[in-house]
């Protein structure tokens, strides 16, 4: 019986020093490349990485057709990632002459909002990553500071000349994983930005072919020594990292261009070191949007109401018990419709008819339906809430939140 009693306890001692281990992210962006050339040369880092979580294709470009509808540019991609939400919110709507809208806070601004210190830190081969998009130091983004700062090789002329077909960034690519790699071994930020560029300037001068084979995997090689960082990490202290590198948009069919809404150009994927991921991961619905509030979930983030209620993504980390929401008007009446996932969930409709947070101001959300999950639908008489032409829906449940605009 004492033996009985002394196993539970170790194992009881073990479960909390499991559940204590100190949490940490890394993402990363490697430029423009398709889903379909990732799974024909299978690039050994990504692929490890995925070994030990998971590999899938996602989707960028918002709902074709409709409000959420966005380009499928670099610069927009990153800004579905790091905020959550398409351009019709962020409205980065190009890589120059950018108006970033600051009142959908991006991952960093979340992070440094907790109520515990979070360290962050951005390794980016362009530097208006983190002066525009980030916005750090800007009145708008509350004078966003990053702590350990990687940046500004892409305006270093002197050690970073320009080559002939831009080997200079390549060059810079490296130069950037070289120091995330010391830094995270050395300083281990709470959260991690890595971006890499090279890829997309291969594709966009040689197309599909060899030298753009080459640059995929040549840019694997380089983030090589990130991931072994990482792991030394997780090997020689109490921390847990999550892992995830994506790509900000496809690309036509003869590999040049991109910005339009082909299959091709829409189609992204996604490798993440992540073993507990939800269903979420695989679905067609998986897209860039997902990444930021996977991340806000596995690091415990608390993200306010008027945030989460304008994310148009959804964790792949954790308990989802409803996703996809759609909604369709009919005459007076807003039909909303879901998919579920948790047969004893409570759903919760939550109701803007403004939209006050775009302009800095804020929304009144009104609770205006609740139903079994199961359901799938809930129909909203919008004739007594009174007059509007917009209105902005957040069904939530006990583990997750889904959000739909409805335009008249």
């Amino acid at each position: 019986m004492k033996k009985t009693v002394i196993t539970l306890l170790l194992l009881a001692t073990a479960f909390v020093c499991s559940e204590a281990k100190t949490r940490k992210t890394l993402f990363v962006i490697v430029d423009g490349i398709p889903a379909d050339c990732i799974e024909r040369l299978k690039p050994h880092t990504i692929m490890e990485i995925a070994e030990e979580g998971g590999y899938a294709r996602a989707y960028c470009g918002g709902d074709v057709g409709m409000y959420s509808e966005t380009p499928t540019i670099s610069a927009i991609g990153y800004s579905n990632i790091i905020t959550g939400t398409w351009m019709n919110k962020h409205n980065v709507r190009g890589n120059s002459n950018i108006q970033e809208n600051y009142n959908y806070p991006t991952i960093f601004r979340i992070a440094k909002n907790q109520s515990r210190p979070v360290t962050t830190a951005i390794y980016s081969s362009w530097t208006d990553n983190r002066t525009v998009l980030l916005g750090e130091g800007k009145p708008e983004t509350g004078n966003l500071k990053i702590d350990y700062v990687f940046d500004g090789y892409d305006n270093d002329k002197t050690n970073f000349p320009n080559k002939p077909g831009d080997f200079h960034i390549f060059d810079i690519d490296a130069h950037g994983c070289a120091e995330a790699a010391k830094n995270i071994r050395t300083n281990a930020p709470d959260l991690n930005w890595v971006y890499l560029w090279y890829t997309d300037d291969a594709f966009h001068i040689k197309g599909n072919g060899e030298h753009s084979d080459w640059s995929v995997t040549a840019t694997d090689s380089l983030l090589s020594d990130v991931w072994e960082a990482v792991k030394y990490r997780e090997k020689n202290n109490d921390e847990e990292w999550l892992v995830i590198i994506v790509t900000d948009h496809g690309r036509g069919n003869d590999g040049h261009n991109h910005g339009g809404q082909s299959a091709r150009e829409r189609t992204v994927w996604m490798a993440t070191n992540l073993k507990k991921r939800n269903a979420q991961f695989g679905r067609p619905t998986l897209s860039h949007t997902d990444i930021l509030p996977t991340i806000c979930e596995f690091m415990d983030f608390d993200v306010p109401d008027d945030v989460l209620y304008e994310l148009d993504g959804t964790s792949f980390y954790g308990k989802n018990d409803i996703y996809d929401l759609q909604a369709a008007q009919y005459d007076d009446k807003a039909i909303l419709s879901w998919k579920c996932d948790n047969l004893k969930a409570a759903a919760w409709i939550y109701m803007a008819t403004t939209n006050n947070k775009a302009t800095g101001g804020k929304d009144n959300w009104q609770k205006v339906g609740e139903v079994p999950a199961p359901a799938g639908s809930c129909i909203i008489d919008l004739k007594k809430y009174g007059d509007s032409k917009f209105y902005k829906f957040a069904v939530r449940t006990m583990n997750n939140c889904i959000t739909r605009q409805l335009h008249k």
